[in-house]
């Protein structure tokens, strides 16, 4: 009769990943989990909703919270998104504030350290894009931040080039405390379906709309129906503030709205590995910033 063979002591956490926006968050969880569960584009403030990433390193379940950019917030919309990113933060065992090494200190940074400092909370730092990041500037903003005595840690990394993350992941990893999992082994995130899908075409109408007309813009998946051959129907309202933008989505003969819709589909094929027949519909909804329904879709608090 052998022995059993023990199991390896479970360890689980959250990692809240603030910044000011831009900071290359999304593109971080991203690298951490090891997929894509944030989507990422080259413009500002793209996260609107809480995404949460599952990575596992060894017995250690790591839930990364990728958090909206947090700035200096006015309408109603906007200051839901950066209290659902301190909300994020105020709930993980591990806080990462990601800084943008390439560039001067921001003021939403300088914001989120007073903040910081206000709530007593260490913090890991973490100066992304030191890949194209001056020398100089790097120095001095890893300098002045050190100064700041917030951070247990300091990383320098390359989110899109990877470099250092396997640093990160080691500490990340053994400052989990002992728990068992929240999650299933090979989850890599708990975003529903609809949402995913909804975020995956946004995501398009940030990479192939120009200037600030995605953030007019809103995505809801209005139906998602599984067929008998293991491919899914889906519908999804895009909601657009003026009735002058609708030609700008549609494209001429309908031939952006057709690209952007392609595209969408072929990165939810890739995703969730199945045929996807994908619907969009573009509507004008002026005043989609003040609907409670799609506050409550994204998980943002409608009286923040």
């Amino acid at each position: 009769m052998t022995d059993d063979i023990a199991q390896p002591i479970p360890y689980c956490g959250f990692v809240a990943v603030i910044g000011a926006p831009n900071a290359g968050k999304s593109t971080l969880v991203n690298a951490l989990v090891g997929t894509k569960v944030s989507i990422v584009s080259p413009k500002a403030q793209t996260t609107r909703s809480i995404v949460r990433g599952i990575a596992m390193y060894g017995a250690a379940q790591v839930i990364y919270v990728d958090t909206p950019g947090i700035f200096a917030a006015k309408q109603r919309f906007d200051r839901a998104m950066v209290a659902a990113a301190w909300t994020g933060a105020g709930d993980a065992e591990v806080v990462m504030f990601v800084v943008d090494a390439s560039r001067k200190l921001s003021e939403d940074s300088e914001h989120i350290l007073e903040q910081l400092k206000a709530s007593q909370r260490k913090a890991i730092l973490l100066l992304n894009k030191v890949d194209i990041a001056d020398k100089g500037i790097l120095l001095d903003l890893t300098r002045r931040l050190d100064q700041a005595g917030l951070f247990s840690e300091i990383f320098m990394v390359s989110a899109l080039t990877g470099d250092g993350l396997d640093r990160v992941k080691e500490h990340i990893g053994k400052a989990m405390p002992q728990g068992p999992w929240m999650f299933p082994e090979d989850d890599v995130s708990d975003m529903p379906g609809r949402l995913l899908a909804a975020e995956i075409t946004r995501e398009q109408l940030f990479m192939q709309l120009n200037q600030e007309l995605p953030y007019s813009c809103a995505v809801e998946t209005e139906s998602w129906k599984d067929l008998k051959d293991g491919s899914s129907r889906v519908e999804q309202n895009i909601y657009i503030s003026r009735d002058n933008h609708k030609a700008i989505v549609l494209g001429e003969g309908g031939k952006r709205i057709k690209n952007i819709g392609a595209k969408a589909r072929a990165e939810l094929e890739r995703l969730l590995d199945r045929k996807i027949h994908l619907f969009l519909h573009v509507k004008v909804k002026e005043n989609w910033r003040e609907d409670r329904g799609l506050f409550a879709t994204w998980g943002l608090d409608f009286n923040a």
